[in-house]
């Protein structure tokens, strides 16, 4: 895996150290810009064009859902990988529906973080192994943490 430039979408400021100190175990990432809201993170998608970006989707204002749907039209070749608090099968089957590559609990992010960056930017799908093989996520690979 060549350097994996990353745009970090988060409006809780504490939690990008706490992902920063994650991915600074991997040489290879890193972290290209900070942004606290939807807005801005299209703006800088835009302008940067990064090769992956961790999204949370509780954002203020524009939510990470639809801030992703922009993103896949203005920054085509961005991979979106969902780093978030939420838990529900509907909303991670419409994240994979909008083109979404991962998604991650942040509660699980300590472990999950970085096999998550280095399934998504291999091209594969990854979503978490706390849905089970039955969530329906349409993915069309088989399940194993691997999606």
């Amino acid at each position: 895996m060549s350097v994996v430039r990353i745009l970090l979408v988060e409006d809780f400021v504490p939690w990008h150290r706490v992902i920063r100190s994650l991915l600074q175990e991997n040489a290879e990432l890193q972290v290209i810009a900070e942004v606290t809201n939807g807005l801005e993170a299209v703006g800088k998608a835009i302008e940067l064009q990064p090769d992956l970006v961790l999204l949370d989707i509780g954002l203020p204002g524009v939510n990470g859902i639809e801030v992703a749907h922009h993103i896949t039209r203005v920054s085509p070749r961005s991979k979106i990988l969902f780093l978030t608090e939420m838990d529900s099968r509907a909303v991670i089957q419409r994240a994979v529906r909008l083109g979404a590559h991962g998604y991650v609990l942040k509660s699980d992010a300590v472990r999950q973080l970085l096999p998550a960056v280095e399934a998504v930017m291999a091209g594969q799908q990854f979503i978490g192994p706390e849905f089970d093989a039955n969530t329906d996520t349409g993915a069309s690979t088989p399940r194993s943490k691997l999606v």
